[in-house]
């Protein structure tokens, strides 16, 4: 039987996680996540990140790459 958060699909990643998804490594994600590129929400002291910030990063990868052409 399927979770809640299994269900809805997956509302909130680690920095980890999102590494994985984005196909960077993880030091390269807390890199970004400093820099204010990748946006995070926080829990407590744990820093998670939102699909939709995800997606962001990636427009914002993409919109530096049209630039640089």
């Amino acid at each position: 039987m399927a979770t809640v958060a299994e269900a809805a699909g997956q509302l909130l990643y680690r920095p980890e996680e999102a590494a994985k998804a984005l196909r960077i490594g993880r030091s390269m994600v807390y890199e970004e996540i400093r820099l204010g590129r990748l946006q995070t929400v926080r829990i407590g002291r744990r820093r998670l990140v939102p699909p939709e910030y995800i997606a962001q990063y990636v427009e914002l990868l993409k919109h530096e790459a049209e630039n640089a052409a």
